[in-house]
C-alpha cells in the first residue's frame, strides 16, 4: 500500500545546517569546504564576529554552530552564553574548534553551553566524529583533553580553585588577550568595553594570581598563552 506517509518516509532526511564562525577566512573556507562534502551536511553561512554569527543564527536557524574562542570583535565564550540563552526552538548544538588545547577553556566553553571541543590540531582525524557526535545529540571531548578531565576530576590534594581557575570569564578572556601581545585599548576595542574596565580586570588579575606589577603580569600572560597553544 502506498500513501503519503510512506511516500514521505522514503524522501531523504534534508542536510544538517552548519554556520561556521572563525576570524580566519582560510579556516572558514577550509571547514566549509570539509562539511560541504559530507552527506547530510550542508554550510548555511560563515561569520567573523559575534555579531554577524548570532544575526546568521537567527536568520538560518542551524541545527549545528562551530565556534572558535578567539573573534574579531568579541569572545567566543560570549557567543556560546548568547547562543544558549537564545529563544526559540530548537537551540543550536555547540562545537568549539579552537587553536587553544583546552583544559580550562574547554571547561569554561562547556560550562557555557558548547558541547564539544576540538583542538584545531585535531581536525584532520577527529573533525567529522565530532560533528556527527554532537549533532547526535552527544558532547564530544577529544581523546586527550578527555583523560585530562579525568585526571582533573580524581587529582586528590589539589586546591579548590587555585591561580587562573579562579579568574572570571571575563577575567580570563583578558588574560587571554593580554598573553595574545594585545594593548589595554585594543582589549578594550575587542571587547567592546571601556579602558577603564579593561584596567580593572587587570588589576584583578594582577591580585588573584599574587603577581607584583604588570610586567609579572604580562610575563605570566604570555607563559599561560604560549602552554595553551601545541
Amino acid at each position: 500500500m502506498s500513501d503519503a506517509r510512506t511516500t514521505a518516509k522514503r524522501l531523504p532526511a534534508a542536510p544538517a545546517q552548519v554556520l561556521i564562525v572563525d576570524d580566519h577566512p582560510l579556516v572558514r573556507e577550509g571547514l566549509a569546504a570539509r562539511l560541504s562534502s559530507q552527506p547530510g551536511l550542508q554550510v548555511c553561512g560563515e561569520a567573523a564576529t559575534v555579531d554577524e554569527a548570532l544575526a546568521l543564527a537567527r536568520a538560518m536557524r542551524p541545527a549545528l554552530v562551530i565556534v572558535d574562542l578567539a573573534l574579531r570583535n568579541g569572545s567566543g565564550l560570549d557567543l556560546i552564553k548568547q547562543l544558549a540563552r537564545e529563544r526559540g526552538a530548537p537551540r543550536p548544538r555547540i562545537l568549539v574548534v579552537s587553536a587553544y588545547e583546552g583544559g580550562l577553556l574547554a571547561e569554561r566553553a562547556l560550562h557555557a553551553g558548547a558541547h564539544g571541543y576540538i583542538n584545531k590540531q585535531e581536525l584532520q582525524g577527529s573533525l567529522l566524529e565530532a560533528v556527527r557526535t554532537v549533532l547526535g545529540g552527544s558532547n564530544y571531548l577529544g581523546p586527550e583533553l578527555k583523560q585530562r578531565f579525568i585526571d582533573h576530576a580524581f587529582i586528590s590534594h589539589r586546591p579548590a580553585r587555585s591561580g587562573i581557575e579562579a579568574l572570571s570569564d571575563r577575567e580570563l578572556q583578558v588574560f587571554q588577550l593580554i598573553g595574545a601581545g594585545k594593548s589595554t585599548r585594543a582589549i578594550a576595542r575587542q571587547l567592546h568595553v571601556s579602558i577603564h574596565t579593561v584596567e580593572s580586570h587587570r588589576e584583578k588579575i594582577r591580585l588573584k594570581l599574587n603577581l607584583h606589577d604588570g610586567s609579572e603580569l604580562l610575563q605570566a600572560a604570555i607563559e599561560w598563552a604560549r602552554e595553551s597553544f601545541r
